[in-house]
C-alpha cells in the first residue's frame, strides 16, 4: 500500500474537470487523505521542481503553475503510485493514450512548446514522500 501526491493544475480547476479526476481517483479503488485548493508560490514550486529548477523551460511551469488555484491532495492504496501514473498518461498530452487523463482533457503543446497537462503525479515512492512533505509538511 501507498500514499501518493497528485495535483490538479490551474487549467484543470479552471476549466471545472476537478471533480472528473476525482472520480477517476476513486474509481480506481483510491482512498483520498488530503486535499485542498490552494494558490502556488514561488517557493514551494522552486521545492517541489527542485531537479527542474536550471531547465530553460523551468520558467514556463512556474508561470503556469502560478495562473491560478491548484487542488493538491494525496490518495492511498495498493501501487498508488504506478497506477497513478499510467492512469495521468505521460507527460506530452499529445502522447498520451486515449482514456488517460492527458489525452482526454489536457492541452498542447502549442506553437510556443508550452504544455498544459493538467495533473501531476509523483513518479516514485520516494518522490511521493518528498512532494507529500513538500505540500503538507509531514514529519
Amino acid at each position: 500500500m501507498q500514499e501518493t501526491l497528485f495535483i490538479i493544475k490551474p487549467d484543470g480547476v479552471r476549466r471545472g474537470l476537478v471533480g472528473e479526476v476525482l472520480r477517476r481517483i476513486e474509481r480506481r479503488g483510491f482512498q483520498l487523505t488530503r486535499m485542498e485548493l490552494r494558490q502556488a508560490n514561488k517557493d514551494i514550486l522552486a521545492q517541489h521542481y527542485a531537479d527542474l529548477l536550471e531547465k530553460p523551460f523551468y520558467h514556463q511551469i512556474e508561470t503556469y503553475m502560478l495562473e491560478g488555484p491548484i487542488v493538491v491532495g494525496t490518495f492511498y492504496g495498493s501501487d498508488a503510485v504506478k497506477t497513478w501514473r499510467k492512469t495521468m498518461g505521460v507527460t506530452n498530452p499529445a502522447e498520451a493514450e486515449l482514456g488517460t487523463i492527458r489525452a482526454d482533457f489536457a492541452q498542447g503543446p502549442d506553437s510556443n512548446g508550452d504544455m498544459r497537462n493538467m495533473v501531476h503525479g509523483s513518479d516514485s515512492v520516494e518522490s511521493a514522500q518528498r512532494e507529500i512533505a513538500i505540500w503538507f509538511g509531514e514529519d
